[in-house]
């Protein structure tokens, strides 16, 4: 009896592209974010939110129904000085979050794609699709002169629906 393949949470890779505007199409002026060099990926979760129902008269149970899922922000950890082109730290996920600040609006939104690989053939193993993302918030780097350690910022990103897959997704559809 063979013993099944198990994931490997090292070896992932995180793309960010633009959602359709208006579910109708690409937005052509957006771009796929870039400088994903993601060490940490959490929040992979959906939870059911459960409503309980007291009966009168029956005092010995609890009747429970489902209701809507509870998504859970994805959180990105990287490195915060991945080289862009130019030498400096490529800030294409900081900006996106400055843009709220700034008030810049409508906010674009971005779909996700997280690809678990495996670690003797490079192909895909778990597909987590998630969409509509919108940041949420944004950490900068600890800084320590004492330590050697890459510094690391973070991205929380709320979004609208996720899904795991065990094949490619087609492109342009739900996620």
């Amino acid at each position: 009896m063979t013993t099944p393949a198990l994931l490997r949470a090292f070896r992932f890779a995180v793309s960010l592209t633009p959602s359709a505007a208006g579910g109708n199409g690409v937005n052509p002026r957006a771009k796929p974010l870039t400088g994903g060099a993601f060490q940490e990926c959490s929040g992979l979760t959906l939870e059911a939110d459960v409503k309980d129902h007291l009966e009168g008269g029956r005092n010995d149970s609890v009747r429970r129904f489902i209701g809507r899922a509870k998504l859970q922000p994805i959180t990105l950890k990287r490195g915060m000085f991945a080289a862009a082109a130019n030498g400096y730290a490529n800030t294409e996920l900081w900006d996106w979050f400055q843009n709220i600040v700034a008030g810049r609006y409508p906010v674009r939104r971005y779909d996700g794609v997280i690809v678990v690989r495996t670690t003797y053939d490079n192909s895909p193993m778990a597909i987590w699709n998630f969409r509509r993302g919108l940041p949420l918030k944004v950490v900068g780097p600890t800084l320590n002169a004492q330590t050697g350690e890459v510094a690391i910022e973070e991205l929380q990103i709320v979004h609208e629906g996720l899904r795991l897959h065990n094949t490619d997704p087609a492109p342009g559809g739900p996620a």
